[in-house]
């Protein structure tokens, strides 16, 4: 690797905005998120599928034909 083209790497405290804290390296010090794994829906199981206008129950309508002739 070339000498000095390299930004320096630091430890850095991760805070979210739920008040959670963690460590891990990036050449940033201190970096602040609005989400993360500990109040994000995808990981907490909080996560709603939402159905916009019956895409959903239309696809199921549709392939449920094929279903029968099996």
């Amino acid at each position: 690797m070339k000498e000095g083209i390299h930004p320096k790497r630091h430890k850095s405290v991760v805070k979210c905005a739920c008040g959670n804290e963690f460590e891990t390296g990036s050449t940033m010090k201190e970096i602040n998120v609005e989400i993360c794994s500990l109040c994000h829906p995808f990981f907490t199981g909080k996560q709603k599928l939402v159905d916009s206008a019956g895409r959903v129950e239309r696809f199921r309508r549709k392939y449920a034909k094929f279903e029968e002739g099996k």
